[in-house]
């Protein structure tokens, strides 16, 4: 019987999920209490647990550590015994250096996810309704929360990206688009892809790298049809995964190519009040987008070689003036992407401006409810990043992130700038697959940048490096939304983005490492 079969993939990843569940789990010795102003519960357990080094104090509590690590007396759970008895009810316990038993039981479910993410047994529509299914049933997370990430506001932002490239198709917007693209391209799919792809790519910087995506794809869907390039052929998947890839890459180049760039900002001012703004970060980041964007298109180039027998249509006719159906669509969207670009100033979130947009498309007839029911691939946005999003909050609340950022940096500590940097990056890039970029960027800096500090390694590093790798979500269709956004067409098997991803993921992060190093060395940062 083929491994293939579904049952037996199944019975893979569940024997893979109870195999992390069997496990013996790390209790660690320190632990983080919340709610404890007074360190009652520290000074009832004397002989236990003593203050961490330099006072143990954090924002929102105080670190102790456990004298005795043998000592059933001594864990995470004798600590909330003793606040409940001493009736500190608002006091928490959290693990900082160990894995909470909630935290274990998250990675069980991961691992038997991310198999049935990767090898698509069942659709991963179903999978991904299988993880609010499962976090909530093993206790992980919460039934209210866990489902209200399903509708999170960057789940409605990504429904809208897909809505205005609805728009642009029926318009005639993204025909014209290429048209244009293919009159310089000649016929050749390459060049077609490495244009699209790396002009979108590198525009991702001041538009939304989801947004880019989502244009990127329905300009290359006709073309696609028209050269009869089927699903699942290299061809297909060259093609489709160029443009994540490149607008993934895109985004790092400014603050406002993706919220994970603004987090690494703001989380820099607050712990050390060093400020980069606009400028500088395209100054310090946009060479290294540069570098990366056709980086990315070149490794799925090499991954997924396309077959030269294809050849686009020619596009000799004068495309004409624009109609007034694509004129007032191309106000309409226009003005989205004014009200994205400026969000920091009037303070909407994307969401909110872009469902205003989609109401305007109605309202002026661009589309009718119809063209939205019947095109908008709802499987995609409301399940698969709702329940990639439902994952990564998971992560984070289970204590599961923290461990591991606990247990990863002290590693690369010591080494100088380039070692902390080459952990920060590696370990957002490959955490930002299973949470959010910006839920990512908001653990690890408040972890590494007190690190950087203490060695004298300028703090702006660690935060530039960890904004600029945080794009690189490229191991799991649920990584970010354009990888989702370009899945929902079904060019492609999750399989296939992964395995672009193996390759992709660890080349440009030696290109943004060798590139920051060269780059940053001549500005004077490092």
């Amino acid at each position: 019987m083929s491994w293939k079969n579904t049952t037996i993939q199944l019975a893979i990843a569940f024997i893979l999920g109870l195999t992390v569940l069997l496990l013996p789990r790390p209790e660690g010795t320190r632990f983080e209490i919340i709610g404890d102003p007074q360190a009652k519960v520290l000074a009832s357990m004397e002989g236990l647990f003593d203050l961490a080094p330099n006072g143990g104090k954090t924002k929102k509590g105080y670190l102790v550590d456990a004298l005795k690590p043998d000592d059933p007396a001594c864990t995470a759970q004798a600590l909330a015994d003793k606040a409940e008895e001493l009736g500190l009810t608002d006091v928490k316990v959290e693990y900082v250096n160990g894995l909470s038993p909630k935290g274990k039981t998250f990675l069980a479910v991961v691992v038997f996810l991310v198999f049935l993410f990767i090898f698509e047994p069942i659709p991963l529509e179903v999978t991904a309704i299988c993880i609010g299914v499962l976090l909530v049933a093993t206790g992980v997370g919460d039934l209210k929360s866990t489902w209200a990430a399903y509708m999170h506001p960057v789940v409605v932002f990504i429904m809208c990206c897909l809505i205005f490239a609805i728009a642009l198709e029926k318009a005639g917007i993204t025909k014209r688009l290429s048209a244009s693209i293919a009159r310089r391209a000649g016929n050749s799919v390459t060049k077609f892809t490495f244009i699209l792809a790396v002009g979108l790519g590198l525009a991702s910087a001041f538009m939304h790298d989801a947004a880019a995506a989502a244009i990127g794809i329905a300009t290359m869907l006709p073309l696609m049809r028209a050269a009869g390039i089927n699903p699942g052929t290299n061809t297909a998947r060259f093609m489709m995964l160029s443009v994540p890839f490149a607008c993934s890459c895109g985004g790092m180049g400014s603050l406002v190519g993706g919220g994970r760039t603004m987090v690494a900002a703001a989380f820099l001012k607050e712990f050390t009040g060093i400020e980069i703004d606009f400028i500088d970060w395209l100054i310090y980041a946009m060479p290294l987008s540069i570098i990366c964007v056709p980086a990315a298109v070149l490794v799925v180039y090499l991954v997924f070689r396309p077959d030269p027998k294809f050849k686009l249509p020619e596009y000799d006719e004068d495309p004409g003036p624009l109609t007034p159906l694509e004129k007032k669509t191309l106000i309409i969207v226009g003005i989205g992407f004014l009200l994205w670009l400026t969000k920091g100033f009037h303070g909407l979130h994307y969401s909110i401006t872009g469902m205003l947009c989609v109401a305007g498309l109605v309202l002026f007839n661009v589309l009718n409810w119809e063209d939205i029911h019947r095109d908008l691939e709802w499987g995609t946005v409301l399940f698969i990043f709702g329940g990639g999003i439902a994952m990564g909050l998971a992560m984070d609340s289970s204590g599961a992130a923290r461990y591991f950022a606990n247990l990863f940096f002290p590693l690369v500590q010591g080494g100088g700038w380039i070692i902390l940097l080459s952990g920060v990056c590696v370990f957002g890039a490959l955490v930002t697959n299973v949470m959010a970029n910006v839920a990512a960027a908001a653990m690890i800096l408040p972890i590494v940048l007190p690190l950087a500090q203490l060695e004298g390694v300028d703090p702006r590093i660690m935060a530039l490096g960890l904004g600029t790798a945080t794009s690189f979500a490229m191991l799991l269709v649920i990584g970010c939304p354009p990888n989702a956004i370009a899945y929902s067409f079904r060019q492609f098997k999750a399989f296939d983005l992964t395995k672009a991803g193996l390759v992709a993921t660890p080349v440009l992060l030696v290109l943004l490492l060798a590139g920051a190093g060269i780059w940053w060395s001549i500005l004077g940062l490092v």
